[in-house]
């Protein structure tokens, strides 16, 4: 079975976030639970990320993946940690949507 591509980095996307998230429980790598959330969140992530590269550009598959990660971390440090951006973050936040909406959008990258 075929895995859509975007589905692909759709869960590159959710184990980046969940890799990403476990990082500040992990407390420098010495909480071994969290730890191994990292590193298999990561590993996952890369390896998602790597599949989706035979038939996405780089440059999209990158855009989207960072742009979304950058947000959703946003949201888990909103909703776990209780850090709430501020108006700069949040415009900084709409630009980085912004870009990768129009790369998606509007560039004529091809798959190599």
């Amino acid at each position: 079975m075929r895995v859509p591509p975007y589905a692909l980095l759709a869960l590159a996307i959710v184990a980046e976030v969940i890799a990403t998230s476990a990082l500040r429980a992990a407390d420098g790598f010495s909480r071994w639970l969290p730890s191994t959330v990292v590193v298999l969140g990561y590993g996952i992530a890369f390896y998602c990320l790597s599949l989706t590269l035979r038939s996405i550009p780089v440059g999209i598959v990158y855009a989207v993946w960072s742009g979304a990660g950058i947000v959703l971390i946003t949201l888990v440090a909103l909703v776990l940690y209780r850090q709430v951006p501020d108006v700069p973050a949040i415009i900084g936040l709409g630009l980085i949507v912004a870009g990768v909406a129009v790369l998606n959008l509007f560039s004529k990258m091809q798959a190599h």
